[in-house]
């Protein structure tokens, strides 16, 4: 017996309920991204990493990925990590045996990190010594801190790898946004496990501004973003806003996300990291 007029009504119209039930149901998210953080000590790093949580949140909105963050270093073990694709490293690195035991896993198994800044430094003797091989002469390749220019400034980078996802939208130089910038015991150049990224061009020269001599770099090649082809990482050099010490205000000077070529990069990174293999 075909279906009354009134039927086929009520047929589309539940039809066209449940279509539009399917339009408006939130999509799961391309990947979940956590940062841990400590930003508890320099007021450049604090600064630094309050921006950079607004930061990611914003783009994990506007880009469809889940982005958490947490100061609780205990959160850095085999259950909670489970959860996410990539780790950020916003400022620090662990410092209790089993948080690195845990992250080593998390990384020889296919998990992604990126680490900013301060997340790579390590001198001895200091409060952040060079005790932890594996992370600081294997995974990253760079070994201790060695000097830093002042005061955090902008400068000139040079892709040195455009093949790669995350430096495939960017121009051969471009403006980053003000950092301090570090030197590291190790050359990156004659590892064969490093995939050097961007590097401070020599037009940036003389970088820095002082007062100490040291603290302006008139040569040299200094690589500021990288990565280790055994795993599925990549460190940036770029965290550390510029602060009114002298004025006493401690206020913020500037942004470490005001170079859009800069945040295309770091976006770009993200998205790579986030793509399951």
């Amino acid at each position: 017996m075909p279906a009354s007029p009134r039927h086929r009504l009520l047929a589309l119209f539940f039809l066209l309920i449940s279509f539009s039930f399917l339009s408006i149901a939130p999509r799961p998210p391309k990947f979940k991204v956590i940062g841990f953080y400590t930003a508890q000590q320099d007021l450049a790093h604090i600064s630094y990493v309050h921006e950079a949580n607004r930061w990611l949140a914003q783009q994990a909105a506007k880009h469809h990925f889940a982005y958490d963050s947490t100061d609780n270093w205990a959160n850095l073990n085999d259950d909670f990590l489970k959860d996410y694709q990539v780790v950020l490293f916003l400022d620090t690195r662990p410092d209790s045996l089993t948080q690195r035991a845990a992250f080593q896993r998390y990384m020889e198994g296919g998990g992604a990190w990126m680490g900013f800044h301060f997340a790579a430094f390590a001198m001895t003797p200091s409060t952040y010594p060079q005790n932890w091989d594996w992370y600081h002469d294997q995974f990253l390749g760079s070994g201790q801190f060695v000097s830093n220019t002042w005061r955090p400034t902008s400068a000139v980078l040079r892709v040195e790898d455009g093949n790669h996802p995350a430096t495939r939208h960017l121009p051969d130089t471009f403006r980053s946004a003000p950092n301090e910038w570090y030197r590291w015991e190790h050359d990156l150049r004659t590892n064969p496990d490093i995939d050097i990224l961007l590097a401070i061009d020599a037009t940036s020269f003389p970088l820095g501004t002082g007062p100490k001599p040291h603290e302006i770099w008139h040569d040299g090649y200094y690589p500021v973003a990288w990565t280790n082809r055994n795993y599925r990482m990549l460190y940036v050099n770029m965290g550390h806003n510029d602060m009114d010490y002298e004025g006493g205000t401690n206020r913020t000077l500037s942004s470490s996300f005001s170079s859009p070529m800069q945040d295309r990069f770091l976006l770009d990174a993200l998205r790579w990291l986030g793509q399951r293999k």
